[in-house]
């Protein structure tokens, strides 16, 4: 899902410097960290890290990965789970190549910010039915919500960076990258669903005394 550099115009980038410098602003402001947590926000940021890097390629211009955002998110918070996601996408394109430096705001925007928030907003929906169901849930969202912003910023190159009728950048529109984009990822979301369920279960279980259950 990771967007590289050379796929997204300075008209898309430079607007989303500006939107993900002020939502890493504002997760400085509202992020309070009890000091028992911080190995354990490491050690589940550290396995996002590990699943995010083990990336199928596929046609359409992006990537298909766990991601591991939704745990974050509902152990510690969507706004340390944006701001743990946050440093592993910016290490990933450091040293890695995983994503580019142009297009880590986006990459940002996406998956920390949309991934984190809508996993949290998922599970309180379902929670009152079942916690499994939230769990698993908050778990799908935190894989399909993003692949949607992914298709719909890799789909407008065309239309807002052309010379003439040639793209400037990435070359396919929305007709392509819609569907070869978000159809996969609907399928993996499930994958992270169930990962997600029995991860965070796990984790709850293993440290109630960090949790207070």
């Amino acid at each position: 899902m990771h967007i590289p550099d050379g796929f997204i115009s300075p008209q898309t980038y430079i607007p989303a410097i500006a939107i993900s410098a002020s939502l890493l602003a504002l997760a400085y402001k509202k992020v309070e960290i009890d000091a028992e947590k911080i190995p354990l926000i490491a050690g589940v940021s550290a396995i996002s890290f590990v699943m995010m890097l083990i990336a199928i390629p596929f046609p359409g211009g992006t990537t298909m990965h766990l991601s591991g955002i939704a745990i974050i998110s509902l152990l510690f918070g969507p706004w340390i789970a944006f701001s743990s996601i946050s440093l592993v996408l910016l290490i990933q394109a450091l040293l890695f190549g995983e994503g580019g430096i142009t297009s880590y705001p986006i990459n940002i925007i996406a998956m920390g910010f949309v991934g984190s928030f809508s996993s949290y907003l998922f599970y309180k929906l379902f929670a009152s039915r079942s916690k499994n169901i939230a769990i698993f849930m908050a778990g799908w969202s935190s894989i399909f919500f993003p692949s949607i912003i992914i298709a719909l910023v890799l789909g407008i190159q065309p239309l807002i960076a052309s010379d003439g009728e040639t793209p400037l950048y990435f070359p396919f529109g929305l007709s392509v990258t819609l569907p070869s984009v978000v159809i996969p990822h609907i399928f993996i979301a499930i994958i992270e669903g169930l990962v997600t369920l029995s991860s965070v279960k796990f984790l709850r279980t293993q440290f109630r005394s960090v949790f207070g259950e």
